[in-house]
């Protein structure tokens, strides 16, 4: 009888024998354990990048107080955000050539060994499903579609921290057998001739594949490749006065108040001399150049020549508490980003402005008229349009 039972807990039921549940199903001589290395390095390599660019990105937009992004390289979040988005679309191909190498491994018998590979199973689903959701809904993120109903930043941080620290626990477990088999012999020991993908063409393709992804995406950062970025759903130098526009003026519900004549925009909170300024005051005070990047979470950013009064000079003239964070509002009557916030180190930036013109021309609605934030080193959805009030706290 113990016999028969030990057979039963190693014979593989035969409902598990048919179709592509078999053990011996789509076999391949491209499915091995050094093909399967390869590409978990590589995908190591491109979740760890788009990871930590990411979760910088999180904390700039939702800062603990401990964290504080300064203002300086003016350009470095639009760098960041870039690989964030170029790493993640790179992983795509690279995780299904994974998961299609490794695919008859899930279904190897016994299904449990001990407990060491009963650690290493278990943080597969958690594995797999993270990466999957975060590429797919990043993806939705980039082209402005959600379908679903959560919060996406932060459905997107979470499942972040739960995918790597699967992948932690996955390197863990293979971390000898990927030394193995990456000291061992040439990628391709044999080249049979009408054989099929050799292991180096395999690697090839999908390498191939990835980079024809981030070569016809990444031109919406990186300048000098815009004529290629026919994949990008954003094109830098598109749309009104030249650049993009993720919410339009419409879109915010702030058309009509936007053009009333009786526009004010007030400086208050802490300050020993509260501010009120019609649009001509604030054409009146000295104004200031600066060229700036606007970079956007969704990966896309264009550089533009802005115009307007600084902050700091708001806030100097108002009797701001120095060193205090500044609440800026926009009029927009709802919405997630109707307000950010400007720490000490933006707040006094010289290059800190609330614009009043872009490119010599006064703002386009959709881009803030009459007056919008722009400053260094910060991410799209904080440089807040339709500004009306500042708030010393």
């Amino acid at each position: 009888m113990s016999r028969l039972n030990l057979k039963s807990l190693t014979t593989p039921p035969p409902r598990l024998r048919i179709g592509p549940f078999r053990e011996d199903a789509f076999q391949s001589r491209l499915r091995d354990k050094r093909l399967a290395s390869i590409l978990g390095i590589a995908l190591g390599v491109s979740f760890s990048i788009c990871f930590v660019t990411g979760v910088l990105s999180h904390l700039i937009q939702h800062p603990p107080s401990w964290f504080v992004w300064p203002s300086r390289p003016a350009g470095l979040y639009r760098i960041t955000q870039g690989l964030h988005i170029a790493t993640g679309l790179a992983s795509i191909p690279l995780l299904f050539g994974k998961l299609w190498t490794v695919y008859p491994r899930l279904w190897t018998w016994p299904p449990i060994r001990n407990l060491a590979h009963l650690v290493e199973r278990v943080a597969l689903l958690p594995l797999v499903a993270g990466s999957v959701f975060l590429l797919l809904t990043g993806v939705g993120n980039i082209a402005l579609w959600y379908p679903w109903g959560f919060f996406f930043p932060a459905g997107h941080n979470w499942a972040a921290w739960v995918t790597m620290g699967a992948l932690i626990v996955h390197v863990g477990a293979k971390a000898s057998i990927v030394r193995r088999e990456l000291t061992g012999s040439g990628l391709d020991v044999v080249d049979v001739p009408g054989e099929g993908l050799t292991r180096r063409s395999f690697l090839g393709v999908l390498a191939a594949t990835s980079g024809l992804i981030t070569i016809t995406t990444v031109g919406q950062t990186f300048r000098p490749l815009n004529f290629a970025a026919i994949l990008a759903p954003r094109r830098p130098d598109v749309g009104p006065q030249g650049f993009p526009v993720n919410k339009t003026a419409a879109g915010a519900g702030v058309v009509d108040i936007a053009r009333d004549a009786s526009y004010r925009l007030a400086v208050e909170g802490r300050v020993s001399s509260p501010l009120s300024l019609s649009l001509d005051d604030l054409r009146a005070l000295p104004q200031h150049e600066a060229t700036l990047p606007i970079a956007c979470v969704e990966g896309w950013s264009a550089e533009a020549r802005w115009r307007g009064v600084r902050v700091v000079d708001l806030l100097d003239r108002a009797g701001a508490v120095a060193g205090a964070k500044i609440l800026v509002e926009s009029m927009q009557p709802q919405g997630l980003y109707k307000q950010s916030e400007l720490n000490p180190s933006h707040a006094g930036d010289r290059d800190t402005l609330l614009a009043l013109e872009v490119n010599g021309e006064a703002l386009h609605i959709d881009h803030g008229f009459p007056v919008r934030l722009i400053g260094p080193n910060r991410p799209g959805v904080m440089q807040t349009k339709w500004v009306d009030r500042l708030v010393v706290t």
